[in-house]
C-alpha cells in the first residue's frame, strides 16, 4: 500500500469507525459486531503506524489512552462557567416563576432537564474538530484535561452536519453505576480506598495523570449548554435539538413547558422514575427557553437568574446515636458531628453525620443513645434531621453542650446572632492553625502543589511550621528526614511553594483566610482597594462602599488588621514574595471613553482580545444589545445580537473599521 492508497483507506476507516460509534454509545443503535468494530479499528491503527504522518488528532485511534503523563495547565474559560440556584421548596420554584414572569410581563417557556451527578466539562471546538476540554476550575479558570476526555466515547472528536467554526458546549462527565462497582469492586480485591459515590469516582478518574487508566474506567459524558447559543439559534431547545444533529450525546429526558406547573409535572415524575436510571441524577434543571428572555432577565455575580434547579428530596435512613464529637474549624468555629451504628444511606455505608450547632441539638432534642433519622441531600457528610422520641429510652437526659475548646481548652463564645460557638483563641488552638494552612494551600487560593492535608499535619506536628508564612522558610535538609518525603517529593514540594508566589493579589487576600471573606469577595475587595497598602488605610465606612461588603465582613476585615501578630505574617509573607498589589490595568489612550461596545459573531482573534483592546482605550463592553450600546462589533454569523442592532438602529462595524477608531 503506497502513501495515496493509505490516505484515502484512513479517510475512509475514519468515516465508518466515527459512524459506528455514534450508533453505538449515542444512539445505542449498534449495527455490527464487536469483532467487526475491533478488526476496522485494528486496521487504521496498522495504516497510522505505518505511516505516521497519517496520524490526526480526531482519529478514532487516538481515544485509547497513552501511558505519557503529563501535569494540567489550567485555561481562563471564554465564558465563565457560573453556578446554579437551587431549593429543595415547590413554594420556591413557584416564586421563581413569580420573579421571572414579573421581570419579563410575560410567561416563558421552561426547559427542563435532569440534573446530572457529576463532573462540569466544557469542550471546545474549532472547524467540528475538538481543540480543548476544560474543567470548571473556579468558574473563571479551570484544568485542561483534554487527553483524559478524549477516552470517553460519546464524546465526539469531530462534528456532523455544520456546526460553528468556533463552537464551546457544556456538560457533566459521569460514572454511570455499573461503572462505578466494578471499579470499587476492583478497588476492594486490591485492597485500595473505596470511592463514596459515583461523582467522587468521575471528578477523581477526570484527573488522573495516565490517559490510559481513564480510558478503563467507562465515563460518560450528556452535554447540555452551549455559551453563545444565542449566537445561532432563538431558543435553548433549538440549541439542544442542533447539538444532537451535530454528534453529541444530549439527554433524551428534556421536555419543553409552557408553564411552572407542567414543570412541577417532570419534576414529580423523575423523583420517582430516577431510581431506574443507570446514572445517578439528584434534580431537575429549570431554564427560561428564549435567549432574548434569558438576556432580559441576567445574571447575579455567581448565577444566572434564567435558570435554576430543584434538588430531590435526600433519602433517609434510621439509626442509633453512639456518641458526639466536636471538631474545630479554621475559624475556630464548633462544629458537634454524631457518630452513628454504621447505617446504608444513598448507596453508602454512613458512620457520622452532622449536628450543625447547639440550637439544632436542643431544636430536636437529641440525646445520647436516641434512634435518629439521618439523610444525605448533597453534602458529604450526612446530617441529623430527626428522632424517632418513641424509640427513647427511659431516664435518657438532655445533651450537654460543651463550654470549652475540645482542643485547647479555651472558653467557647458565641456571638450575638451567631448559630456557632467558637473557639477565640486563633493564634494557639491547633486545629485552627493546621486549618489556616490548609486553607492557605488551596486551589482556589495558592495552589500549592505536593502539599496536601496530611504533609500539613506532619510539618505543624513536627515543629517546622507554626503559621502559613513558615512554609516559605523551609529547606530541603528540614523536610527529607521526614516519613514519605523522599527527593522527589520534596524537591516537587518546594517547587510548588516557589512557584505559589506568582499568585495574584485576589487569591493571597482570600488565602489569609479572614472570616466571612470568601472568594468572590476577595476579588471585589481587591479589585476595589487595589494593594495590600491601601487596603489597610481604608476605614469601615469606605470598606462598606464596596461591593458585597457588608458591616460584618468590614467588621472582620478590621479586626483581622487590628492584630499585630496576624500583621507580623504578613510581613513576612511579603518579605518571601507574595503578591500584595493587584495588576496594574493597562490604559492605553481614551480613544473609545465613554463608548459601549457588544461583540458578536467569529472575529480573527479571541473575543477576550478585543474586550482587553476596548477597555485599554476607555470603552466599556456589554453581552447585550440596547439602545445605549453604540457599536456593535461583527464578525461572521452575527446571530440575534446583529438583529436586534439593526433593529435599533446601532452601528455596526467590522475588525477594519474597530481598527481605524483606535487610528491602528
Amino acid at each position: 500500500m503506497n502513501i495515496k492508497e493509505a490516505t484515502q483507506r484512513a479517510a475512509r476507516l475514519r468515516e465508518i469507525i466515527d459512524g459506528h460509534n455514534h450508533r453505538y454509545y449515542v444512539l445505542n443503535q449498534p449495527v455490527i459486531s464487536d469483532f467487526e468494530y475491533d478488526v476496522l479499528l485494528q486496521e487504521l491503527i496498522g495504516i497510522e503506524r505505518k505511516f505516521p504522518q497519517l496520524q490526526q488528532p480526531d482519529s478514532p485511534t487516538q481515544r485509547v489512552g497513552s501511558d505519557l503523563t503529563e501535569a494540567f495547565v489550567q485555561v481562563k474559560h471564554k465564558y465563565p462557567m457560573m453556578s446554579l440556584g437551587n431549593t429543595y421548596s415547590e413554594m420556591e420554584l413557584l416564586e421563581f416563576d413569580r420573579r421571572v414572569q414579573k421581570t419579563l410581563d410575560a410567561a416563558p417557556q421552561y426547559v427542563c432537564e435532569l440534573k446530572f451527578d457529576g463532573s462540569a466539562i466544557s469542550l471546545i471546538y474549532n472547524k467540528g474538530v475538538l481543540t480543548q476540554a476544560v474543567t470548571r476550575g473556579d468558574g473563571e479558570r479551570g484544568d485542561d484535561v483534554s487527553a483524559n476526555v478524549r477516552t470517553i466515547r460519546t464524546i465526539p472528536l469531530r462534528l456532523r452536519g455544520n456546526p460553528p467554526d468556533e463552537l464551546e458546549i457544556r456538560g457533566e462527565i459521569f460514572m454511570p453505576f455499573a461503572a462505578f462497582d466494578a471499579l470499587n469492586k476492583q478497588r476492594f480485591e486490591e485492597e485500595e480506598p473505596l470511592f463514596a459515590n459515583p461523582r467522587n469516582a468521575a471528578a477523581g478518574t477526570l484527573k488522573l495523570l495516565d490517559a490510559s487508566v481513564v480510558d478503563s474506567r467507562n465515563l460518560d459524558c450528556f452535554l447540555y449548554y452551549l455559551p453563545a447559543g444565542d449566537e445561532h439559534f432563538r431558543t435553548h431547545y433549538e440549541s439542544l435539538q442542533a447539538a444532537k444533529e451535530w454528534g453529541f450525546q444530549v439527554s433524551e429526558h428534556i421536555k419543553l413547558c409552557n408553564s411552572m406547573q407542567e414543570a412541577l409535572a417532570f419534576i414529580h415524575h423523575w423523583d420517582t422514575a430516577r431510581k431506574a436510571l443507570p446514572y445517578a441524577t439528584d434534580g431537575v434543571v429549570i431554564k427560561v427557553n428564549e435567549y432574548a428572555q434569558q438576556r432580559r432577565l441576567g445574571m447575579t455575580a455567581k448565577s444566572p437568574r434564567w435558570a435554576t434547579s430543584f434538588k430531590f428530596k435526600a433519602e433517609q435512613a434510621v439509626t442509633s446515636l453512639l456518641s458526639v464529637d466536636f471538631q474545630v474549624g479554621r475559624t475556630g468555629a464548633i462544629t458537634p458531628v454524631a457518630n452513628l451504628e454504621p447505617v446504608l444511606l444513598a448507596g453508602t455505608t454512613v458512620k457520622r453525620a452532622s449536628l450543625h450547632n447547639a440550637d439544632q441539638i436542643v431544636l430536636l432534642d437529641i440525646r445520647l443513645g436516641d434512634t435518629v433519622i439521618i439523610e444525605k441531600g448533597g453534602e458529604i457528610i450526612p446530617k441529623v434531621v430527626d428522632v424517632d422520641r418513641s424509640q427513647r429510652t427511659a431516664g435518657s437526659q438532655p445533651f450537654a453542650y460543651i463550654t470549652q475548646c475540645p482542643a485547647c481548652n479555651a472558653a467557647l463564645k458565641r456571638d450575638d446572632g451567631e448559630a456557632k460557638h467558637y473557639c477565640p483563641n486563633d493564634t494557639g488552638c491547633p486545629p485552627q492553625i493546621i486549618g489556616r494552612i490548609e486553607h492557605f494551600i488551596t486551589r482556589k487560593a495558592m495552589n500549592i502543589e505536593g502539599l496536601g492535608s496530611e504533609t500539613v499535619e506532619l510539618l505543624y506536628h513536627k515543629g517546622l511550621i507554626r503559621h502559613v508564612a513558615d512554609l516559605y522558610h523551609l529547606h530541603k535538609a528540614q523536610l527529607l528526614p521526614l516519613a514519605r518525603m523522599g527527593e522527589k517529593s520534596v524537591d516537587n514540594l518546594l517547587k510548588g511553594i516557589e512557584q505559589s508566589k506568582k499568585t495574584p493579589f485576589a487569591r493571597v487576600l482570600f488565602a489569609l483566610g479572614i472570616r466571612y471573606v470568601g472568594e468572590t469577595t476577595a476579588k471585589k475587595i481587591a479589585d476595589a482597594a487595589g494593594s495590600l497598602d491601601r487596603l489597610l488605610q481604608l476605614s469601615e465606612d469606605e470598606l462598606l462602599l464596596i461591593d458585597e461588603v457588608g458591616d460584618r465582613i468590614a467588621g472582620s476585615i478590621r479586626d483581622y488588621f487590628a492584630k499585630p501578630e496576624n500583621m507580623a505574617i504578613i510581613e513576612d509573607l511579603r518579605a518571601s514574595g507574595l503578591q500584595f498589589e493587584a495588576e496594574a490595568k493597562v490604559q492605553l489612550s481614551n480613544a473609545l471613553a465613554g463608548k459601549s461596545f457588544v461583540i458578536t459573531g467569529t472575529l480573527s482573534r479571541p473575543r477576550d482580545e478585543f474586550k482587553a483592546l476596548i477597555e485599554q482605550h476607555g470603552g466599556a463592553v456589554s453581552s447585550a444589545v440596547s439602545a445605549n450600546t453604540n457599536y456593535l462589533l461583527a464578525g461572521d454569523k452575527g446571530g440575534s445580537k446583529l438583529q436586534k442592532a439593526e433593529k435599533l438602529g446601532v452601528q455596526i462595524i467590522d475588525e477594519n473599521h474597530f481598527n481605524s477608531l483606535l487610528n491602528l
